[in-house]
């Protein structure tokens, strides 16, 4: 949120709507006086989160990675660790490690067990230990696609459509969906059909002018598998699910993170700047991974081969302009 933007926030009374510190301008409209509160906490999470980031994670970050970077000692249990990812992330330049793929074939989203069950990688580090690449869903068949699906079917009578259905049960409970974050709260019927439409008008745009990355506050997250494959993680889903949906034919997806078993095979006998010319070198041959993992909770679902609906593009083509 730029610094207008957060004042104006700031200053509104016990009665007025609070702009959430993720609102996208479309869903202003969904704002509410009735979740001000939730909307005062998410913002003052974000700050301390971005405080802590910028006074204490980056200098950190940056000593640590210069370290690695310059073999001084202790350069092998930082890169043991895994590297300071937002660090490293600044260093290298978001062009080093954007890919750019055909929206279609990521398919395979990392399936994360709960926390405690098993122990996750730090989203801190950029390279992560352990068996999360093995287990894996598949995003044609997850909740964000058959949303932008189910919007899109039902574009011309929302109230036919499994998520206005949803929502509006969320409503009848006593109990409307709200993202304090965004600053929203759906609790009329109007309401919901409003925000439903909000995505069909995202879906229309992306359509008619492709992916236009610097309309996005982040990238479409991915990581790379111990087999040197793309799978999808974190943030972007709905995006995802949007090219897929209509059909562009290239999208930007940033690395965010890369399996240890991949990296020391990448990066055999050399460190430090040797190594990240190597593997950056190396995600140019990456291609998104097709197969279920062997450690997949849920079987794999045989779907047709013409599952995808027509295209609705001609040239679909991501971009870095507004």
């Amino acid at each position: 949120m730029n610094t207008k933007r957060r004042e104006s926030a700031f200053a509104s009374d016990a009665h007025s709507v609070v702009v959430g510190p993720d609102a996208d301008p479309e869903m202003l409209q969904f704002g509410s006086p009735k979740i001000r509160h939730k909307v005062w906490f998410a913002h003052i999470t974000a700050a301390t989160r971005a405080w802590a980031q910028r006074y204490l994670g980056f200098p950190a970050g940056n000593l640590v990675l210069n370290r690695w970077l310059q073999g001084k000692m202790g350069a092998r249990s930082i890169e043991r660790a895994g590297l300071p990812r937002h660090s490293l992330e600044a260093f290298l330049g978001a062009r080093s490690l954007t890919l750019h793929i055909d929206p279609r074939s990521l398919i395979r989203n990392v399936e994360f067990l709960p926390r405690k069950v098993e122990k996750r990688p730090s989203s801190m580090a950029f390279i992560w230990d352990g068996p999360w690449d093995l287990r894996r869903d598949d995003l044609r068949i997850g909740t964000r696609y058959r949303f932008i699906n189910d919007i899109h079917e039902n574009r011309h009578q929302p109230e036919r459509g499994e998520h206005f259905q949803e929502l509006m049960a969320y409503i009848e409970r006593g109990q409307p969906w709200s993202s304090p974050r965004q600053g929203i709260l759906l609790d009329t019927p109007e309401k919901v059909k409003a925000y439903l439409g909000v995505y069909v008008s995202y879906l229309d745009d992306m359509a008619a002018r492709g992916y236009v990355a610097s309309r996005t506050r982040d990238d479409v997250g991915v990581a790379i598998s111990r087999e040197g494959r793309i799978l999808k993680i974190n943030r972007g889903l709905h995006r995802l699910a949007m090219a897929q949906h209509v059909g562009l034919h290239r999208i930007p997806v940033r690395v965010r993170a890369v399996h240890r078993i991949w990296w020391n095979e990448v990066t055999r006998g050399v460190s430090g700047l040797a190594a990240l010319e190597r593997m950056c070198a190396a995600l140019r041959d990456c291609v998104a991974e097709q197969d279920p993992g062997p450690f997949d909770i849920e079987a794999a679902v045989s779907l047709p081969q013409d599952f995808w609906p027509t295209a609705r593009v001609g040239q679909g083509q991501s971009s870095s302009k507004a």
